[in-house]
């Protein structure tokens, strides 16, 4: 089988690389989910909505480097489906802030063990260290990225438009 995402440059190969196995992976995921009626972006938002407590949607939004139009369709599912609720921030009455909710909390609690095994087996072609050194390495490429996206946003380019690449 061919490999189309292979570039001669190693910055292109890496980056169509990374794109493949990403939407190799969320497929997977989502298959996974499927039955359930949920999709990988729905999970990542609630991961996002735990891990940060009870993040207002432009939070969750910037975490998950989606708009946030696209943030509050995955809410408005999520919330129809008992899984998250929008609560009025006290501090300021105009901000609605996100929570996860019992309901959710114990389908991951019954799920977790599977799914995390499965992970797992994606991941089973590197030993340990090889792991850890993934994980590090993409790491730092999303922090020079963050970092980008800031440098850009303070000098009002738009993202992206200093670079292209030939995909």
């Amino acid at each position: 089988m061919s490999e189309p995402y292979k570039a001669p440059e190693p910055h292109v190969h890496a980056f169509r690389a990374v794109l493949a196995l990403a939407q190799r992976l969320r497929y997977l995921m989502d298959d996974r989910l499927r039955g359930d009626g949920l999709t990988t972006q729905q999970a990542a938002l609630l991961t996002v909505v735990d891990a940060l407590g009870e993040p207002s949607l432009k939070e969750a939004a910037a975490v998950l480097g989606s708009t946030h139009q696209n943030v509050a369709q995955l809410v408005a599912s999520l919330e129809r489906k008992g899984m998250l609720q929008i609560a009025t921030d006290p501090a300021d009455r105009r901000r609605r802030r996100l929570m996860t909710t019992s309901a959710n909390t114990e389908y991951w609690r019954e799920r977790n063990v599977g799914d995390h095994a499965a992970v797992a087996t994606w991941f089973a072609g590197l030993n340990s260290g090889e792991l850890e050194t993934l994980c590090e390495l993409l790491d730092r490429v999303l922090a020079d990225v963050k970092q980008s996206d800031v440098k850009q946003a303070e000098s009002g380019e738009a993202a992206g438009s200093h670079f292209a690449p030939t995909l």
